[in-house]
């Protein structure tokens, strides 16, 4: 079969590339999906940059998220060949065929294109549970969103309306990326420079209720500086790839009836694959009713993931994109 293999970690897109693999064989509680679909994400990069954790070996077949058909089951496993499924995968998704463990694959309801399917497992599910779970979002809150106009940001701008409606504000990296911020559904669209606060001051006086930040601690003082009393942030990655810093003193989140949260789609998959796979059929029953969608890009091949990897790695990305491999 056909993967793209990074062979060990670069900045750029020079040690990755289609290559031939060996088709992987189910085990006990675990299915191979062949691959219709498959999402590319920002956990790509950090895998190709070597960051921690992010590729369990090397060469590295990437890809967190598929939508196919079911080829093979393992012992054990109540799904049948043939059957459209939608996955969260350890890795390997970026391939013709994946293997994932049979309790993150779930049923795509008739109706909801594969496609959209293969951003349901990471980017669409991440949302919810960023929003719903870590972020105890309630209806008409206000919401700031870094990275808006990424695949998670896509998202979250779908979701918030079918929560009950919110006002929400984006951060973008580029003023070029306002207006697809805005076109997503974001309310204010500001690009992130030494006036951010203000900006986002300007637009929501009494502070934000929710802030849903990919950037590690980068952007955490700006996080704190317009929250409003009671605020959750909620920090779900770490983009920028530099070390950690430090997190506020508790007295200072004590002051401000502030908390911080982390979330993490993968670790939760890892830890507690049965909350990550109800979160995946509550989101596919979603797109299947019309609540949510998502507006993907689609790219035709494999071959064409290391540009886009690029794209993504540089901040150029818009929205969410899926390849057919």
């Amino acid at each position: 079969m056909r993967a793209l293999v990074m062979t060990e970690p670069s900045t750029g897109p020079d040690r990755t590339g289609v290559r031939e693999a060996d088709v992987p064989q189910p085990g006990p509680g675990e299915v191979t999906i062949d691959v219709a679909w498959a999402g590319i994400n920002f956990l790509d990069i950090m895998a190709r940059r070597g960051d921690a954790g992010y590729a369990r070996t090397w060469p590295h077949v990437p890809g967190l998220e598929v939508a196919g058909s079911v080829r093979e089951a393992g012992a054990g496993v109540p799904l049948e060949p043939g059957r459209r499924v939608a996955a969260l995968t350890v890795d390997g998704g970026l391939a013709e065929v994946a293997l994932v463990p049979a309790a993150l694959a779930v049923p795509v309801p008739a109706g909801v294109a594969l496609p959209v399917a293969a951003a349901a497992p990471g980017a669409l599910a991440t949302a919810m549970l960023l929003l719903t779970e870590a972020g105890r979002f309630r209806p008409d809150e206000t919401v700031l969103v870094h990275s808006a106009s990424g695949g998670v940001g896509s998202a979250i701008a779908s979701f918030v309306p079918a929560l009950g409606g919110g006002t929400l504000i984006g951060t973008v990296g580029s003023p070029e990326k306002v207006a697809a911020a805005k076109h997503l559904g974001y309310d204010v669209a500001a690009v992130r420079s030494d006036d951010l606060v203000a900006a986002v001051r300007a637009a929501a006086p009494d502070g934000v209720d929710i802030v849903l930040d990919p950037f590690g601690t980068d952007q955490l003082d700006t996080d704190l500086a317009v929250l409003a009393p009671g605020g959750r942030i909620v920090l779900f990655g770490n983009t920028t790839g530099e070390a950690p810093g430090e997190l506020p003193a508790l007295r200072q989140l004590i002051g401000g009836n502030a908390s911080i949260a982390g979330f993490s789609i993968s670790r939760l998959a890892a830890a507690a694959p049965e909350r990550a796979a109800a979160a995946l059929r509550q989101v596919l029953d979603l797109l299947a009713d019309g609540a949510v969608d998502l507006p993907v890009t689609e790219i035709d091949s494999l071959d064409d993931v290391p540009a886009v990897h690029q794209l993504l790695a540089e901040g150029s990305g818009r929205g969410k994109y899926v390849v057919k491999p």
